[in-house]
């Protein structure tokens, strides 16, 4: 890693957290500290589990139960199971809760305003674009990719999501039975894997690699979520089963893909693959891709 590249990230961090204000103990509330005002915040006035909790805001369970046991002494904040499911817990705000964050809002758009006012409208512009990048690449580098089991519920949830948007976009719809049968043990050691990306742990994209014998790895099921698309996780997704199949000394991988998706032709195209003749009889297929390793 370049140096000059994590002092001037440091750099960064110094100068945001010092003209937002957060160095002072009371940042945007009146005694509260910053932790304790960004959960009340995430908490919303519809409530939120507390799975979903740890991982928008990246705290352990134990940190986590702290802050609402302090949320809760101050009676801002009731954690109680879910009435619809007795095992989920969710947190909720009491009416001081509520005000509390609406207050939050109120200086927190304040906050904004004093940053922005001072800016003419050309650098207001300049300052929003260039925090609508930061959030993006902070998104990115965020997201993690990991081998799970084709059977894991967010597995599951990826591969369902990828065939509901095939059956929307080609041109006969999609019938999963329709296609060439894939099994889980296809996508799992020893004959392949299943890689799964998640941004604050919510699925976001999946791609499987099947390990053939003749040297060629074959990329099965490549998909990245609506909501995370922009940020270059279809790249990300193809170089790690390239590296995959690396690894596991694949000279070759391939792929086939329906003349509908063209973003994925054009990624495909753009990273390295080149058409090639059929190599399957995959119903849902127009074009056939592969690249040397």
């Amino acid at each position: 890693m370049d140096p000059d590249a994590i002092a001037r990230v440091r750099r960064f961090n110094r100068a945001v957290t010092q003209r937002v204000g957060a160095l002072d103990d009371a940042f945007l509330a009146r005694g509260r500290s910053l932790g304790h005002s960004r959960l009340l915040w995430e908490i919303g006035e519809n409530g939120a589990e507390l799975r979903a909790l740890r991982a928008r805001l990246d705290l352990d369970s134990g940190y986590l139960t702290r802050m609402l046991q302090a949320l809760e002494a101050a009676e801002l904040v009731v954690v109680a199971p879910d009435p619809a499911d007795a095992r989920v817990r969710t947190a909720r705000l009491t009416a001081l809760g509520v005000a509390e964050r609406r207050e939050l809002d109120r200086l927190s758009d304040a906050q904004a305003e004093s940053m922005l006012e001072p800016l003419t409208a050309a650098q207001q512009s300049r300052l929003v674009d260039a925090m609508g990048e930061v959030e993006r690449l902070l998104a990115v580098s965020a997201v993690s990719i990991d081998v799970v089991e084709p059977s894991h519920p967010d597995a599951r949830f990826a591969i369902q999501s990828y065939f509901a948007e095939l059956g929307s976009r080609f041109e006969t719809g999609f019938d999963p039975a329709g296609t060439l049968p894939l099994s889980d043990e296809a996508l799992q050691a020893p004959s392949g894997a299943m890689l799964l990306a998640r941004l604050y742990d919510e699925p976001v994209a999946v791609g499987g690699l099947k390990l053939l014998a003749d040297g060629v790895g074959e990329i099965k099921r490549v998909w990245v979520s609506p909501a995370a698309r922009g940020l270059g996780l279809g790249t990300r997704m193809l170089a790690e089963l390239e590296a995959l199949a690396r690894k596991h000394g694949r000279r070759v991988v391939r792929l086939d893909t329906n003349r509908a998706l063209v973003e994925a032709i054009a990624l495909y195209r753009s990273t390295g693959y080149h058409e090639v003749p059929a190599f399957n009889a995959e119903p849902y297929a127009h074009h056939w891709f592969e690249k040397e390793l």
